[in-house]
């Protein structure tokens, strides 16, 4: 007989949340995991990522102070320190993972965990094995980094997110390889501490999923701040010599070569669909991600797969989204599936970026009368006062009912203002809806507002 009602391959923000979901649905769970509960998200992403470049902000200030009419002639920056902050917030918050399956009645299985029929997970810690049986199974076991050839991860020189994290000092030089979200990050942290940053891209523009106008005002900014951009630019090799990297690019026709103290490799992420036996029970995959349906069952029904093994958007709140689904289904409960026209993207480096939904060239592209509404953070009252005015919202309406379509922010607290525009939009919400909703003054979220009303052509305050 089973052991369990539903066992959960891997911890993270998927997984122990797909185990809390199945526990309170009266099911009997498992979780096996081979590290801390967590995952990479709570343990070497998202968590110790945002610690770290809230030390940044600080700094930034302290730099900027005058400003505010304070003076701060001398200062030190205990950079251990700094990676020490961000490494015990990551352990309280796994510690916390690990009270909350005690309290849902949760078992946790420590061990590497692989398929062994379509309801049993062979466990293996170190010298011992235990079969786990269950008459549904949930893989969650997240992703790692991407490399391509020539650019193999070494850990020493060519390093991944992983590694940039408890460097022990800031380095004079770094060459970032990509500049996405992890890419971005870092290249303004490690700015920010007095490295010098080149950011390499293969495609025109930084952030290349982001609106294009977004893209430009990142750009803007971090050349301001210092940071070398290159666009259109394709890695060739990176060469790890004993203090230092050389990186080998070709742009518009010419070679060239950077050297730096690292390379910090942050071209994506690929899934953990290797070594748990997906091929043992015929659960299908396709270009390195498990298929899935709507309710997240692979194509052996009774297990699921949740998270970053099943391919793009690989963020953390979507592998929670998932695990919800997944979870009330595989206990027979009524769920909704995700809907992955409304999933946030949030981007933590200064100015934030956060974005939902359509941008304006893709709406243009499926045929929408597009109307834009868009407000400066310059002309904000609320930005001028805690003196950062940079960036904008901008948001985009089909022009023909005035439906939201997507809403793109850049500036201060971007990742938090992007909230508001996910329900407006998962409630069809219109320019007039968002333009009529009474927002607070002085708020920065009346840049949402202003926005809507400058789509409808009755903008006030710029």
């Amino acid at each position: 007989m089973p052991n369990y009602d539903i066992a959960i391959l891997g911890g993270g923000p998927g997984g122990y949340v797909a185990a809390i979901r199945a526990a309170q649905l009266g099911q009997k769970v498992a979780i096996i995991d081979k590290d801390k509960l967590g995952g990479i998200c709570l343990n070497w992403g998202c968590i110790p990522t945002k610690a770290l470049l809230k030390n940044a902000e600080v700094l930034h200030y302290i730099k900027n102070a005058n400003q505010y009419g304070i003076n701060i002639p001398k200062y030190t920056v205990n950079f251990p320190t700094i990676i020490a902050r961000s490494r015990t917030v990551s352990d309280q918050l796994s510690k916390g993972i690990a009270y909350l399956m005690k309290k849902n009645g949760i078992t946790h299985i420590e061990g590497e965990g692989k398929l062994s029929s379509d309801t049993s997970i062979e466990v293996t810690n170190g010298k011992n094995k235990e079969t786990v049986n269950s008459l549904k199974i949930i893989l969650a076991t997240g992703g790692r980094s991407r490399s391509f050839p020539g650019m193999e991860l070494d850990g020493e020189r060519i390093i991944s997110s992983k590694e940039a994290m408890v460097l022990e000092k800031p380095p004079k030089k770094m060459v970032i390889i990509g500049s996405g979200a992890i890419g971005v990050e870092f290249a303004y942290f490690y700015n920010e501490f007095g490295t010098e940053i080149h950011l390499i891209e293969m495609m025109p523009r930084i952030i290349p999923l982001e609106d294009e106008a977004v893209s430009k005002e990142l750009a803007r900014n971090f050349k301001k701040a210092k940071i070398k951009i290159y666009t259109e630019a394709k890695v060739l090799k990176i060469d790890a010599l004993k203090t230092k990297v050389k990186v080998h690019l070709e742009r518009k026709g010419n070679e060239e070569t950077i050297e730096g103290d690292y390379a910090l490799v942050a071209v994506g992420v690929t899934g953990n669909i290797e070594n748990i036996g997906l091929e043992d029970v015929g659960v299908t995959t396709d270009r390195g991600a498990i298929t899935i349906n709507e309710f997240n069952q692979t194509s052996v029904p009774n297990i699921y797969a949740i998270g970053d093994v099943t391919g793009p958007p690989w963020l953390a709140h979507v592998a929670s989204a998932q695990g919800h689904v997944a979870a009330e289904h595989a206990a027979g409960h009524v769920t909704t599936p995700v809907d992955y026209s409304n999933i946030p993207g949030c981007t933590y480096c200064q100015p934030q970026v956060a974005s939902i939904g359509l941008t304006e060239e893709k709406a243009k592209e499926k045929g929408y009368d597009v109307k834009i509404g868009k407000f400066d953070f310059k002309a904000s009252g609320k930005a001028m006062a805690t003196g950062d005015t940079t960036g904008f919202v901008k948001l985009v309406f089909d022009g023909k009912y005035g439906e939201l379509l997507g809403a793109h922010i850049i500036g201060l607290e971007a990742t938090e203002m992007i909230a508001e525009l996910g329900i407006a939009k998962a409630l069809e919400s219109t320019w007039h809806e968002l333009a009529a909703t009474i927002h607070a003054h002085p708020t920065l979220s009346e840049a949402v507002m202003e926005a809507a009303l400058d789509a409808m052509g009755q903008g006030v305050h710029q």
